[in-house]
């Protein structure tokens, strides 16, 4: 599968998955809804984002689409930072940073992987 689609399609459905249901979203993450009852409306809005990155990188074309993988990886670069700095301060339990930052650098890395495969087309 091309990786700009597999990574698409895959924060598309995320991020829908947040939006229809945070609680489980979060427990899948690891985190604690029951510890924090505005973590809903943060993982709606986490939900939106992924939406629009997906949405808008499925449909842009040429150097629009290459842009559109950059500024994703920025996004998830900074989501793995978070969950770094998140696990430094405690702020959250050891399995849920592990697998927040992973799932981050695993998008950088598709995104990185889909630049390299798609050098050609991206930069028309």
């Amino acid at each position: 599968m091309d990786p700009v689609l597999g990574l698409s399609l895959g924060r598309i459905a995320l991020g829908v998955g947040s939006i229809a249901s945070p609680t489980l979203t979060a427990q899948l993450f690891g985190l604690s809804p029951d510890d924090n009852p505005q973590m809903g409306f943060m993982t709606r809005m986490f939900g939106v984002r992924e939406i629009a990155l997906g949405s808008i990188t499925l449909l842009a074309k040429g150097k629009a689409r290459r842009s559109m993988v950059l500024a994703g990886m920025a996004v998830d670069g900074a989501d793995a930072a978070t969950g770094g700095i998140a696990l430094a301060r405690k702020e959250v339990p050891v399995f849920a940073a592990a697998g927040l930052i992973a799932v981050a650098l695993g998008a950088v890395a598709s995104g990185s992987a889909s630049l390299v495969q798609d050098r050609g087309q991206l930069q028309t």
